[in-house]
């Protein structure tokens, strides 16, 4: 991972404090002096402005948080979280698309298939995984292997961090939104459990091409929308500068789409965001993900299925006073 750092604006005070405590540092050594009380003071500073500021997050600054150019992708959390990854390649129809990564794995000592969007951290890596937005062939491959999985009885994880399907003119020419459809449908029915976590960006069709799952998590400042928050704006303001108020208007944050159902559980991240400890936050993941695989795994395929049909068929329900 990048080792630059990258501040949000909301983030500034708190990296001026460490600016000053960096600084501490240096003068303290140059001129051998004990600052250690000054040292824990802004030490304590810096934790409490982190907690006041990150209790009152608005939903653009965690739409804001859920692209940081640092945070944990998803080759991040597969090296954090399984063992014996070995990446499989190609749909077996086109080519291979790099903005959807997978291959099999050992998790908890259980062989499993896991499936991510992948984003690039340099100009040169976005360009060859196309900024995480999947071609028609990603999703085609990801259904290869979630079929590869059917076949051996390995459970699938699949980590959901993508704008959204990528709308070129060669996507549409070679049918991404019949590869989303079809995907749905077989996950719909995919004898095997299923698991999916959105890690950053849960991006529409795009997100829901690999979430269709028995239970779907998600970190507690990403989120998942059927459009992006400037997507939304430009629609309804024609402006993309209301992409605040359209995010609050969504309602796609982790805490609102657990109340609505959306999603079964939030996956806490370390204070100030998953890219301010991946390693905290992976094992955060791991424990939630093992708890979670033992239950989908305690039932029966019937019961399973079942569960998971009327999952997705309850969403978007209401009634009228």
């Amino acid at each position: 991972m990048s080792k630059a750092t990258f501040t949000l604006d909301f983030e500034k005070p708190i990296q001026l404090l460490r600016d000053q405590l960096e600084e501490l540092r240096k003068s303290s050594t140059e001129s051998q002096m004990d600052v250690s009380a000054e040292i824990r003071a802004i030490e304590d500073k810096i934790t409490e402005t982190k907690k006041r500021i990150h209790a009152e997050l608005t939903p653009w600054q965690k739409v804001q948080l859920a692209r940081h150019p640092q945070r944990p992708y998803s080759l991040d959390y597969i090296g954090l979280l399984f063992e014996d990854f070995q990446e499989l390649h190609g749909d077996r129809q086109f080519r291979d698309d790099r903005a959807i990564v997978g291959g099999t794995a050992t998790f908890e000592g259980r062989p499993v298939m896991v499936i991510g969007q992948q984003k690039g951290r340099t100009t040169k890596e976005n360009l060859a995984r196309n900024f995480g937005c999947p071609n028609p062939e990603g999703y085609r491959k990801a259904l290869r292997l979630m079929k590869m999985a059917e076949k051996f009885g390995m459970p699938v994880f699949c980590l959901i961090d993508t704008p959204g399907a990528y709308p070129g003119v060669g996507a549409e020419e070679r049918h991404v939104a019949e590869a989303i459809a079809v995907n749905i449908r077989e996950m719909s029915n995919l004898r095997v459990p299923i698991i999916a976590t959105v890690i950053g960006e849960g991006g529409s069709g795009g997100a829901l091409g690999i979430a269709v799952a028995d239970r779907v998590l998600i970190l507690q400042n990403a989120y998942y929308s059927v459009i992006s928050p400037e997507g939304c704006a430009a629609i309804l303001w024609k402006d993309r500068s209301h992409s605040a108020r359209a995010a609050e208007a969504l309602k796609i944050t982790a805490d609102k789409l657990l109340e609505l159902g959306i999603v079964d559980e939030i996956v806490e991240e370390p204070l100030g965001g998953a890219h301010t400890d991946p390693a905290s936050a992976g094992e955060s993941l791991r424990a939630v993900l093992a708890r979670q695989l033992e239950e989908v795994s305690g039932l029966s395929m019937d019961k399973m299925l079942d569960g998971r049909y009327g999952k997705f068929r309850k969403m978007g329900v209401f009634q009228e006073a």
